[in-house]
């Protein structure tokens, strides 16, 4: 079989899909994120009134070989997912309102937002990531085109954005990724744009050329990967620069997490499946 080679600036990557593998079940992969130790976490979406307690999380060796599955229990409707520095996972449970917090051995330990209640703050969250300072951002875009930034500690610090197509406003923010430089980039999905902040909300820059962007992870160089719908995979540069973009995907890659080797995981929809990106120069 003919292999498939990707190129991102002057860096190739080999197409090999699927990564990993899983005990069949009812969902269909949305999200992939990785911890400190390297092991991978694929989500998976369910129909929570037919499949409420099938796993909504697989863990994964860095090989890929199954490990476990569990989160039934503690989300409903699984959209995105981020390993913290501390190897928490942030769960976006979407149209429960609410982010749920586990351990690293699956265990509900917190969450933020109100569950169950939307405007709490939340109103269909769909994305959420932990700062290099300690801040915690989320996107709350499928209905309240805000961003809410919160401590450590889980207290409300302020919000930005609203409805709308001017700078700072949104329609969909879908997706978002801090960096240590203090950007906070948010994907406005029905703009074709990409915004970028500093930590306290003040608009930076603005990016386009994109249709209907997706999904975001950002390497240590402070360069931001963005899945749109073409399909692509734009690589972006810290001061908006495009470097490369690239179809590893068949139809489109919903979630992204990059990995300390270089290789980066896509979470496509449809085929339902974990592609990995494997860098080879």
């Amino acid at each position: 079989m003919a292999e498939l080679i990707v190129a991102l600036g002057d860096t190739r990557f080999r197409v090999e899909r699927p990564f990993g593998s899983w005990p069949a079940n009812s969902g269909f992969v949305t999200d992939v994120t990785a911890d400190p130790r390297g092991h991978v976490f694929v989500m998976l979406r369910h129909d929570p009134l037919v499949h409420p307690n099938d796993p909504r999380i697989v863990e994964l060796s860095p090989e890929g070989d199954y490990i476990r599955g569990f989160g039934g229990d503690a989300i409903a409707d699984a959209h995105y997912l981020h390993a913290g520095p501390d190897g928490r996972l942030w769960a976006v449970d979407r149209d429960m309102h609410e982010v749920v917090i586990l351990s690293a051995a699956g265990e509900r330990v917190g969450g933020l937002g109100t569950r169950g209640g939307p405007l709490a703050p939340f109103n269909h969250p769909a994305d959420v990531h932990v700062s290099a300072w300690g801040d915690i951002y989320v996107a709350d875009g499928y209905a309240a085109s805000l961003v809410h930034r919160f401590a450590a500690d889980g207290t409300p610090l302020g919000s930005w954005g609203g409805l709308g197509s001017r700078e700072g406003e949104f329609g969909w923010p879908h997706a978002l990724w801090t960096f240590a430089d203090g950007r906070v980039v948010v994907v406005d999905r029905t703009h074709d744009r990409v915004q970028v902040f500093d930590r306290e909300g003040r608009h930076l820059q603005t990016w386009g050329d994109f249709l209907q962007p997706v999904a975001i992870w950002g390497d240590p160089e402070g360069r931001s990967y963005i899945t749109d719908l073409v399909p692509n995979l734009h690589l972006i540069d810290a001061d908006g620069r495009r470097i490369g973009r690239c179809r590893p995907m068949l139809n489109g890659a919903h979630g992204i997490w990059g990995l300390p080797n270089g290789d980066v995981l896509l979470a496509e929809v449809n085929p339902s499946r974990v592609t990995r990106l494997r860098r080879i120069s």
